[in-house]
Order: structure tokens, then sequence, then C-alpha cells
């Protein structure tokens, strides 16, 4: 499989995270994947967005859970974009998506908006938790599912197996050849996060990892030549 280069939350390092801006601006620039977040609504709507609050990328402040889709669309997620829902992202990108999500509550929604819109072939699902990559793979058959893992040893691998999925998303500043290794021997996909330096492209690249999570559109064109 060629190297993937994955836009995380759409191309952040350049435009408004997780707006749909931030994703176009991500399929401009020929990423492989990009990747989102969800979380829901208070009225159950498939929320685009990286943290439970929304006073760090909105002009706004309090839980996203506490907030119905009207309020959360009165808001300014940075240069003038609102809030996107992922319905919406689906419908501005052609460009492969990863979605991240946050717990079990979410897949379930993730799982009917996947269903009715038949997306096994174009969403990959990817969470920090065990539980949540499991629900998904049980709710929608042929999913394809990566865990996530920020703090973590050669035991990541026995979760991801255990939870059936192929991929690792692994933090590269954790990152050990002994757990590359283990990985491969379960035959895992591993992708590493967050790679936006040319050292830290060529410590992936070195480790022969499956791709990069980054800010910046510019690894895209630097991965393919970096050895």
């Amino acid at each position: 499989m060629n190297f993937l280069t994955i836009g995380h939350r759409g191309v952040m390092g350049v435009e408004p995270e997780n707006t749909l801006r931030s994703f176009v601006a991500a399929q401009r620039a020929g990423l492989d994947l990009i990747e989102l977040d969800l979380h829901l609504s208070k009225d159950g709507a498939l929320v685009v967005m990286h943290d439970a609050e929304v006073d760090r990328t909105t002009d706004g402040s309090g839980p996203i859970a506490e907030k119905t889709l009207s309020e959360l669309r009165a808001l300014d997620a940075g240069r003038g974009e609102r809030v996107p829902v992922f319905e919406e992202v689906l419908d501005a990108v052609d460009t492969p998506l990863q979605a991240e999500i946050k717990d079990v509550a979410a897949a379930r929604e993730l799982a009917r908006v996947m269903l009715e819109r038949d997306l096994v072939a174009r969403v990959e699902v990817s969470s920090f938790h065990d539980e949540a990559v499991a629900e998904i793979a049980r709710l929608v058959p042929g999913v394809r599912t990566a865990l996530i893992a920020g703090r973590y040893g050669p035991e990541v691998v026995e979760r991801a197996v255990a939870v059936g999925a192929p991929t690792l998303c692994l933090d590269i500043r954790r990152i050990t050849l002994e757990t590359v290794e283990h990985a491969r021997a379960a035959g895992l996909r591993i992708i590493g996060w967050t790679v936006n330096t040319q050292e830290q492209l060529r410590l992936v690249r070195a480790l022969e990892l499956d791709g990069a999570t980054t800010d910046f559109p510019e690894i895209k064109r630097t991965g393919r030549f970096t050895a």
C-alpha cells in the first residue's frame, strides 16, 4: 500500500480546524484521507468538533452536549465558518474520511448514517475508546476501524486485535520499534500522528509506517520523497 497522508481535522495548521473550509483545503491539497471528530449535540446531531466543549474553537462556551444544533450553528468556528455536521462534510468533499468518535452513543448515530448512505467503502471509523470501536464494528458490517492511542506500550496491539481493528493510529512521540514490530506480527496497519516536521516524517518513514496524520498539506508533497 502507498504511504498515506491524512489531513488532521482538515488542514488545521492553515485553516480553522474541523470546518468545511479546512476540509475543502485538504481535498485541494490532494491528501489521501481527511480526519475529523464527531460529538452528539443535545438534539442528537453528529457535530464535527474535537473538544467536548466549544470554548477553544468557537466564540461560544460550554459543552456541545448541552447545546442544540441551532445553538451551535450560531457560533463562529473561525474566519466566519459555522460548526458543520457530518452529513455536510460528506457532501462538501469526495475524499475518503476517517471519523473519530468519542463514545458509544456517537458510534450508534454514525452507524445509522453510514448504513443509510452506504459509507462503508468511504469512511473509516477511529476512536481512543475500545468500546466505541467494538460498537461501530457490531453495528456496521464490514466497516474499517482504527484504534487510536496516545499513552501506550506494545499491549496496544492486543487491544486492537480484541476489538477487530486492523489499524493502529499511534502518537509518534511514544512510538517504539518494539511496538511497531509487535503490530506487524499481528498484521496491523500503523498510522503515526501528528507528523508536522521533516524530522518527524523521517522517523515515520524509517519505521516503515503506513502513513502520517498531519496538520500541514506540505507533508503530502514531501512524504513520498523522504526516506
